[in-house]
């Protein structure tokens, strides 16, 4: 039927031209930002989804920088410790030397005034009150610290968070050197005065006890550092497998993107020519009129 009012091929090739240049707009907007979901029209599920694990994601890092920061505090925990085992080892030494029968009293003074320079240093290095490990005066702020935590004292350890989910947790046990063998090689009277001296008869027994107590408290951080360690690495994964999957919803494949894109532009070009036969269609109706 030839009608002027009327022309159904130009509505039929404008709604066709007006998706084609939708789904152009489209693909220039993802491949311009990269990203496959522009609206969340686009894949409302998938936007869920991505949101879900994007927050996974973010605790997953997070954990992993609070593992990161208690494996610092574990290290310096055992620097600390490698420098007592040196002392400790050295007033074995000093204790030894004076026990030579050549020395005279000047000599193993010069011995016991090393020999109490060190005590100091491990006083001052492990800290605790005058209540604990005696003295005339508390050592509140001992040079074994981190981040203002004390290393050596009593407690019930750290807790650290080692995942991203509730529960998911590791403690570090305290390393307690303000009691037990170390306890008698750093304390002190009332007077000040340390119950153990170069000359003490069984000062090289107590020494050798302390040796061993710091190696023992040295080996269980490490055991808590190797968990650590293992558990950084898994978090480490983790956040890399999650970033994959958000990155297979979210991300656009350019390749595929790109070819979407090219067939578009074609379809608008044909598109636009089309509608423009199609606007000339009413013009047959003259030749009937001439």
């Amino acid at each position: 039927m030839s009608v002027i009012n009327t022309n159904i091929q130009a509505l039929v090739s404008a709604r066709h031209l007006n998706q084609s240049q939708e789904m152009l707009g489209r693909s220039l907007t993802r491949l311009s930002s990269g990203s496959k979901i522009v609206n969340p029209s686009d894949d409302a599920a998938g936007l869920a989804v991505s949101e879900k694990l994007a927050a996974q994601n973010l605790r997953v890092k997070a954990a992993g920088t609070n593992v990161q920061n208690a494996v610092s505090y574990v290290q310096t925990a055992d620097g600390f410790m490698s420098g007592m085992t040196k002392i400790l080892s050295r007033m074995s030494e000093l204790a030894i030397l004076a026990k030579d029968v050549t020395k005279n009293t000047t000599d193993v003074a010069l011995y016991q005034q090393e020999f109490t320079a060190l005590q100091d240093q491990l006083r001052a290095t492990i800290g605790g009150t005058s209540g604990v490990i005696g003295g005339t005066a508390d050592i509140a702020t001992p040079l074994g610290a981190f981040n203002g935590i004390s290393l050596f004292g009593s407690g019930t350890g750290l807790t650290v968070t080692i995942g991203q989910a509730v529960g998911q947790e590791m403690t570090i046990p305290p390393t307690d050197l303000q009691s037990g063998d170390m306890l008698g090689i750093m304390n002190q009277n009332s007077s000040g005065v340390y119950d153990l001296n170069i000359t003490t008869s069984d000062a090289i027994a107590q020494i050798t006890d302390a040796i061993q107590h710091v190696a023992t408290e040295r080996a269980s951080l490490g055991a808590s550092q190797s968990r650590l360690e293992l558990a950084a690495t898994t978090l480490q994964v983790e956040s890399e497998n999650l970033s994959s999957t958000i990155s297979r919803i979210r991300d656009v494949d350019v390749a595929e993107e790109s070819t979407q894109f090219a067939k578009y532009n074609i379809l608008v070009q044909a598109g636009t020519a089309m509608l423009a036969q199609a606007n000339q269609t009413p013009q047959s109706v003259l030749k009937l009129l001439q």
